[in-house]
């Protein structure tokens, strides 16, 4: 199921800097402010936002981040700014905040429910930091997401990372994103590390969360977006289809828009 991608990646990158650089222009700000993770998506995210020329804000927002995650987000905005004088940095260190808000609200008996809300308790309180920062200096927040994690799996949080303005990789899939990043000389450190929401302050990665890596989880979008169903597989694969039918369909609440209560005219 090892997925390798077909884009042009030259031509991608420009038409992606170019939509940027429209849609900034559109919308009257300075630029772009992104979280950066030590991830791969955010890291192409920041580099294609750089190449805009407009400010480009990276903002580091550790809250009891393994420390590997920490020293490749670290080299990435190094390296980002050495490439490009308009990319600046800045970090938000929100451990006391996470952990102020923990000793104001109320435990649970349930553990798994627990870890999983204080998991997008992480990423909401980011998202809020990226607004804090883009309200402040006229920026845009770019979302960090790819189409397998947006649209096919809904791997985010909800107003969490998937609280943005604009997503310049939400048409990629997993591949052509690592296709892109090796393109644009993303450090090897974050090319080759295992993908991670990094929500959970250890270092379980993307593939335990879900139960299926990327290449597999594109094969399957791929294939459900050719109509196929589960009996069309067997072993492995039909293991794999199973997976991503079940995060699809038990998703949706984040991928379709917010349901609202039409009221009759002759209520009105």
């Amino acid at each position: 199921m090892a997925k390798k991608s077909k884009i042009k990646v030259g031509e991608v990158n420009a038409f992606i800097v170019s939509w940027l650089k429209d849609y900034s222009a559109k919308s009257k700000v300075n630029g772009f402010v992104i979280g950066i993770s030590g991830g791969v998506d955010s890291a192409v995210t920041s580099t294609l936002c750089a190449q805009t020329g407009l400010t480009t804000l990276c903002v580091e927002m550790p809250i009891h981040q393994d420390s590997t995650q920490v020293s490749r987000g670290r080299e990435h905005i190094e390296q980002l700014k050495k490439r490009f004088p308009n990319v600046k940095n800045v970090e938000a260190d929100l451990t006391s905040v996470f952990e102020t808000f923990k000793s104001n609200v109320p435990s649970s008996d349930d553990d798994a429910k627990l870890y999983l809300s204080l998991a997008n308790t992480r990423a909401r309180l980011r998202m809020t930091t990226l607004y804090y920062f883009a309200g402040i200096h006229g920026l845009l927040v770019a979302g960090t997401g790819n189409k397998v994690e947006d649209f096919g799996v809904g791997f985010y949080t909800k107003y969490g990372d998937g609280g943005v303005d604009l997503s310049p990789i939400a048409d990629l899939m997993k591949s052509d994103v690592y296709a892109l990043g090796k393109y644009l000389e993303i450090p090897e450190s974050i090319q080759n590390a295992a993908p991670t929401d990094g929500l959970f302050g250890d270092s379980r990665t993307d593939e335990d969360q879900l139960g299926a890596s990327y290449d597999e989880l594109e094969w399957a979008m791929l294939e459900a977006e050719n109509n196929k169903t589960t009996d069309d597989f067997s072993g492995r694969e039909k293991e794999v289809f199973g997976i991503y039918k079940k995060l699809n369909s038990g998703n949706q609440h984040k991928m379709n828009p917010i349901p609202v209560c039409l009221i009759p005219k002759k209520l009105k």
